[in-house]
C-alpha cells in the first residue's frame, strides 16, 4: 500500500491551503458597508442527492458533445458516481456507478470514493475518467489498520449508445488522476495518483504503457495539434512525447528568455498547473494554484528545444489568490477561470470570495467580472433540523451583509460551454452554478 506520507499528501495540502487563504493580517480594515465588487449571478443546482455523501466533489467536470454536463461525484468509503446534467430540462441522472461497472468491492480507503478527473470528451462523443481512493476513515486510522488501495480505474460513457465500459487499472496501488484520449491514433492517456506515473493505453493491445517521468502533483496531458503528448513535470519542465517516433523529451519552459522553475524553497503545492489548449491545439494558457499569473506556451516549437512562453498577465491583483478549479477557453476565444480570494472580513465574515476573471488574447485585457453570486436562494435547504443544527456539510455558503448568497471558498471546477455559459462547482452543499454567457 501507499506509504503514510503519500497517504496523507492530498490531505495535509488542502489543509495547508486552507489556512493560508484564511490567515488575514494582525491590523483588518474596518468592515465596508456596502460590496466592494460587482456580481456575476448564477442559477444554483445541488449535485444529485444520494452520489455524494460529504456533499463534495472535485474539479470533474466537462461538457459533452450532446450539450450535457458530466460531473463526477466522491461517496467517502464507498462509491463515485459519474452524473449527467441536462441544461436544456435541468434533469439529473446517474450514468456511471463505478462499484457496478468495475465490480469493485472495497469498502473504507479500498473503496473507487472519487472520481477526481477533470473528465474528457473525444469527438466521438465518448466521455473518458478515472476513480480514486478517498481519505482513510477515522475507524481505520485509529485501528492503525487501513485497507490496502488496489488501484483506480479508466472509464468511459457513451452518450450515443447510453453504454459505459471498464478499461482496466493503469496501475496497481494507484488512483486514476487524469484521463485524456486521442481518438485519432487510437491513445489515452493516464496520469497516476498518488504518485503521478504518465501511462499511455493502446486499446487494440488493451494494456497500458508506462512513458515516464513523474509529472507534477494534479498533472494534466494535453495533445497538441501534431499529436505529441505533453505535460508538466515533478521538476517543472514539458515532457513531450511522440507517438510516431516513441521519443520523448523534457524541454524547459522559457518565458521571455529566463526559465519558469520552481524555488527550491517554495511549497509546491502553490505551483499546482492548471492549463488549457486553444482550438487549434498550437497554445496552451496555464496558472498555478497559488500565483494569478497568466503564461502562453507555444506548442508548436522542435520537441527537443525549449517551449517559448510569455506571462500575459494576472488574472487578479492578489497574492494570496487561489485558482484550482482549472481554466477554461470559452467560444469567444477568450480565458476564463475562477479564482477566490481572501475577505480579510472586510465584507463579511467568509474566508474568501470567489471571482470569475477573464483574459482576452485579442486586446490583452484581463477583466475581474466580479464574486460569483447565487441567484436562486431556495435551491437547497439550508433551514436548521428540529435539533437545530444546520444540514449536515451545507457550511460552504452563507449570506453577505446584503443578503447575497454565495460560496465562502474556494471553486473546485469551472468549464466555459459552447453556447457560452460558465459553470462553476463549489463545496458543502455539493453545488452546480451556471452563470449564463456574459
Amino acid at each position: 500500500m501507499l506509504s503514510p506520507t503519500r497517504l496523507f499528501r492530498r490531505v495535509c495540502l488542502l489543509a495547508s491551503f486552507a489556512f493560508a487563504a484564511t490567515a488575514g493580517d494582525a491590523a483588518e480594515p474596518a468592515p465596508a458597508t456596502k460590496p466592494p465588487f460587482p456580481y456575476v449571478w448564477g442559477k444554483a443546482y445541488h449535485v444529485l442527492s444520494g452520489t455524494h455523501n460529504n456533499e463534495s466533489g472535485y474539479f470533474s467536470l466537462v461538457e459533452g458533445n450532446d450539450g450535457k454536463l458530466y460531473i463526477g461525484t466522491a461517496k467517502y468509503g464507498e462509491n463515485a458516481f459519474l452524473v449527467e446534467f441536462d441544461p436544456a430540462t435541468e434533469k439529473q441522472r446517474i450514468v456511471i456507478d463505478t462499484k457496478k461497472l468495475t465490480g469493485a468491492t472495497g469498502k473504507g480507503f479500498a473503496a473507487q470514493s472519487k472520481i477526481h478527473t477533470k473528465n474528457y470528451v473525444g469527438p466521438s462523443g465518448k466521455v473518458y475518467v478515472g476513480s480514486k481512493e478517498g481519505y482513510p476513515p477515522e475507524d481505520e486510522k485509529k485501528a492503525n489498520d487501513i485497507s490496502p488501495y488496489p488501484g483506480g480505474y479508466v472509464m468511459t460513457y457513451d452518450p450515443k449508445s447510453g453504454a459505459a465500459e471498464n478499461l482496466g487499472m493503469p496501475y496497481p496501488g494507484q488512483g486514476v488522476g487524469d484521463v485524456v484520449a486521442d481518438e485519432a491514433r487510437n491513445l489515452i492517456y493516464v496520469v497516476t495518483c498518488e504518485d503521478e506515473y504518465w501511462m499511455v493505453y493502446q486499446p487494440k493491445e488493451k494494456r497500458f504503457r508506462w512513458l515516464g517521468p513523474e509529472l507534477f502533483e494534479y498533472a494534466s496531458t494535453l495533445v497538441d495539434a501534431t499529436g505529441r503528448a505533453n505535460a508538466i513535470t515533478k521538476s517543472y519542465q514539458l515532457a513531450r512525447w511522440d507517438p510516431t517516433t516513441n521519443k520523448l523529451t523534457n524541454q524547459d519552459i522559457m518565458v521571455d528568455g529566463k526559465k519558469l522553475e520552481l524555488p527550491r524553497d517554495a511549497d509546491r503545492g502553490g505551483w499546482i498547473p492548471s492549463w488549457a489548449m486553444t482550438p487549434d491545439a498550437k497554445t496552451a494558457y496555464l496558472i498555478r494554484m497559488s500565483h494569478p499569473e497568466l503564461y502562453k506556451l507555444d506548442l508548436t516549437g522542435d520537441i527537443e528545444k525549449p517551449v517559448s512562453a510569455a506571462m500575459v498577465g494576472r488574472l487578479i491583483n492578489n497574492d494570496a489568490s487561489d485558482c484550482r478549479s482549472g481554466i477554461s477557453i470559452g467560444p469567444d476565444g477568450k480565458v476564463y477561470a475562477a479564482v477566490a480570494v481572501p475577505n480579510k472580513k472586510t465584507y463579511g465574515d467568509h474566508d474568501q470570495h470567489s471571482h470569475l476573471t477573464r483574459y482576452d488574447p485579442a486586446t490583452g485585457k484581463i477583466e475581474d467580472l466580479g464574486v460569483l453570486a447565487v441567484q436562486n436562494k431556495d435551491y437547497f435547504d439550508f433551514k436548521p433540523g428540529a435539533d437545530g443544527k444546520a444540514p449536515p456539510f451545507s457550511h460552504g455558503f452563507k449570506p453577505l451583509p446584503d443578503g447575497t448568497l454565495t460560496g465562502q471558498y474556494q471553486p473546485l471546477g469551472s468549464i466555459v460551454t459552447r453556447d457560452g455559459s460558465t459553470y462553476v462547482l463549489f463545496l458543502y452543499p455539493y453545488t452546480l452554478l451556471r452563470v449564463p454567457p456574459l
